[in-house]
């Protein structure tokens, strides 16, 4: 118990982190519009989390899920063909090339830039990584259902990453944010199927 008190409150911000990105994903899979602004504040927490572990990719990352998650919320509410809540989709085959070039390009560019000019730790594993949230992101933000596929890739990296990092209860929570996906992909596909 001693051990548990000790970690929580040496690592209290990681398990804010932990608890309003939980939140966030069971409102996304949920479709509830209040997952954006969870997501918002969880992005928040965990920008100043990967600084201070160095994975720099990443707190770069929440900046710009920060941006995507306000463009999501907007989206969600307004985004329909009648600017009504947005139906689920499949993403549309003329953003694949465009999509899979941008994640490549920010992969290798982002990689290289971090491992020649920072003290990053893993760059181009992170900044892969980092591409693939990035896309992914966007596709829930336009309730693409493939958003869940690139998000149980990129959350299978994170458990090792975290974990090899120490920040165990973060390696934990993608565990959880992992499986979490699944149910996304199931629950989202059901709701398509409706729509």
């Amino acid at each position: 118990m001693n051990n548990i008190t000790t970690y929580l409150t040496t690592n209290w911000l990681e398990v804010f982190g932990i608890i309003t990105t939980l939140i966030c994903v069971w409102l996304n899979i949920k479709q509830n519009i209040w997952g954006w602004f969870w997501a918002i504040v969880a992005s928040a927490v965990y920008g100043v989390v990967y600084f201070q572990s160095k994975l720099y990719s990443d707190m770069e990352l929440q900046i710009v899920f920060i941006i995507i998650s306000g463009y999501g919320w907007w989206m969600w509410l307004y985004g329909g063909g009648e600017k009504d809540n947005l139906p689920v989709t499949t993403t549309p085959k003329k953003y694949y090339l465009i999509l899979l070039s941008i994640l490549v390009a920010f992969a290798i560019i982002s990689g290289y830039l971090h491992g020649k000019y920072t003290d990053a730790s893993y760059p181009y594993f992170d900044s892969t990584l980092t591409a693939i949230s990035l896309v992914a992101q966007w596709l829930m933000a336009r309730k693409y259902i493939e958003n869940w596929i690139l998000w149980i890739v990129a959350n299978m990296g994170y458990v090792y990453m975290y974990y090899s990092k120490n920040l165990l209860g973060t390696s934990v929570l993608y565990i959880l944010l992992l499986l979490m996906a699944i149910k996304g992909y199931k629950d989202w596909e059901t709701s398509k199927k409706v729509a």
